[in-house]
């Protein structure tokens, strides 16, 4: 059993490495979508590519805000706990959505992460 200030440091390690994912997927989707390394990254043709950047930059953008959110939560300290989670409940539902829709390994990047990170959180929210 962690000390309560283990228990923090984890859970702000899990959530912090959710945002730091986010903000490399922002990158990918606003910035390299359609270099070698974005299209390999989502499995993308070039032509593919080239016609979506638009999109992709907005989901981007989305994922930035996810992002956003994290790092707000972890710059509240403990009374952030909650913003947290709403912001790993978001990705979670995007993370399922986008497994169920579109490839199921989004659920293992995106919304495994979410998750685990939600149940180092929740304890904490509790006190």
């Amino acid at each position: 059993m962690l000390s309560p200030e283990a228990n923090i440091f984890v859970a702000n390690v899990f959530v912090a490495l959710v945002a730091l994912l986010h903000v490399y997927i922002l990158v990918l989707e606003m910035f390299l979508w359609t270099t070698p390394r974005g299209r390999k990254a989502f499995g993308l043709t070039k032509e593919f590519a080239e016609a979506t950047k638009t999109l992709a930059a907005n989901q981007g953008l989305y994922n930035g805000f996810l992002a956003a959110g994290l790092v707000w939560g972890l710059w509240l300290g403990p009374a952030g706990y909650g913003v947290e989670l709403f912001f790993l409940g978001c990705i979670s539902v995007a993370g399922f959505y986008g497994g169920f829709t579109v490839n199921r390994k989004i659920m293992l990047i995106q919304a495994f992460p979410a998750l685990m990170s939600t149940l180092v959180v929740l304890p904490l929210a509790d006190k």
